[in-house]
């Protein structure tokens, strides 16, 4: 398939997926945005107002020259540095964590900017780095550096998912750079080691892993919500209750059109809406990662593996904690979730990704041309 036939290919996945999105937000949020602002409609206009913006915004990434796009990529992450530390002293605590700018009615959360200043960046370093990666300290240590440094003014919000979905990113992109894997697992090891630290040093984390584990223990205390997910999916079936019908958004499930929509989404179209939100990221990644083998210089190829990756594990987290498979977490679900720095962010990213495939296939051609 050709780069071109494959963006084809994957704007209609994204098309597909904000469709859906538009559909399940009303849906979940109708009640609850009636109750609070006497409108069903309120969560759903802020929702396309998002989506409108990352469009824009989407659009004026495809209109900067490729060249200035990768120059810009250390003002970026520096821009991002200084926002994660206002937003550690300024920024709008809700529930002990402090990880918003309140502008008015809307919010800004810099880790969602950071995270693809963090891969833009990194897809730069590894490139000019490309020598040096067999070497810890001269081709490993320093994007894992820069990745810490992101990481840990992300940490002390504290949003300790996001933590670790930029580490895991970074790996990611260490791995398709051909590091060394000895080099790698050490890494990985250590990080494994101040995972255990990080969640056995706060007593909610530890509260949350109990849940997972056995949720049954407190079903109306840490255990409420994964209880609730469960019982929203289990009365879905094989076809669900039917748009609108969900009983669950009805005030039982928490967060139900942001991080647990996907539940909502198994309560009204049951195993066949599920089965086919996870057909639909099967294919962006295999489009993604197909673009990403097509790319012919390491920029290009890093960052569409970075931002494919950065989607890709953001949406198979979510799921995986709506069914349980790991402990609660708040992370969307991308594309589809409501949330607006979110949503802008994923749209940006999606629009890198065309304009790196694009540039790739120019970079084909005149190669071809023996420019």
């Amino acid at each position: 398939m050709t780069p071109k036939k494959l963006r084809q290919m994957l704007l209609v996945i994204i098309v597909t997926l904000l469709g859906i999105g538009i559909v399940a937000v009303y849906s979940s949020s109708a009640m609850m945005s009636d109750a609070t602002y006497g409108s069903d409609l309120r969560f759903v206009a802020h929702h396309l107002i998002a989506i409108a913006f990352g469009l824009l915004l989407g659009l004026a990434c495809l209109m900067v020259p490729y060249a200035h796009l990768r120059r810009s990529a250390r003002w970026l992450l520096l821009i991002s540095v200084v926002l994660l530390i206002l937003v550690a002293v300024f920024g709008q605590e809700v529930s002990g964590a402090k990880r918003w700018f309140r502008i008015g009615r809307w919010s800004l959360q810099p880790s969602e900017s950071a995270q693809l200043s963090l891969v833009l960046y990194l897809a730069d370093l590894l490139a000019r780095r490309a020598g040096h990666l067999q070497e810890f300290w001269r081709g490993v240590l320093p994007p894992l550096g820069v990745t810490g440094l992101i990481a840990g003014l992300v940490l002390i919000q504290p949003d300790l998912g996001t933590t670790i979905a930029m580490g895991s990113v970074a790996l990611l992109l260490l791995v398709i750079a051909n590091a060394r894997w000895k080099h790698l697992l050490a890494v990985i090891a250590v990080a494994a080691v101040a995972l255990v630290i990080l969640i056995a040093g706060a007593e909610y984390r530890r509260r949350r892993i109990l849940a997972f584990m056995d949720p049954w223990a407190d079903p109306l205390g840490i255990g409420y919500q994964i209880l609730q997910s469960y019982f929203s999916m289990a009365s879905g079936g094989l076809t669900g209750l039917g748009i609108g019908a969900s009983l669950q958004k009805l005030f039982f499930l928490p967060s139900a059109h942001t991080d647990f929509i996907f539940a909502i989404i198994g309560e009204e179209l049951g195993l066949v809406g599920t089965t086919s939100i996870l057909l639909l990221f099967a294919l962006f990644l295999a489009c993604g990662f197909r673009i990403a083998i097509a790319a012919q210089d390491l920029f290009s190829k890093y960052l569409v593996c970075g931002l494919v990756g950065m989607i890709g594990l953001e949406a198979m987290v979510n799921m995986a904690v709506v069914t349980g498979l790991l402990p609660t977490k708040g992370l969307p679900l991308p594309l589809i979730s409501y949330g607006g720095s979110s949503m802008v962010m994923n749209l940006v990213a999606c629009a890198l990704i065309f304009q790196a495939s694009r540039h790739g296939e120019k970079f084909t051609a005149e190669s071809a041309l023996g420019r």
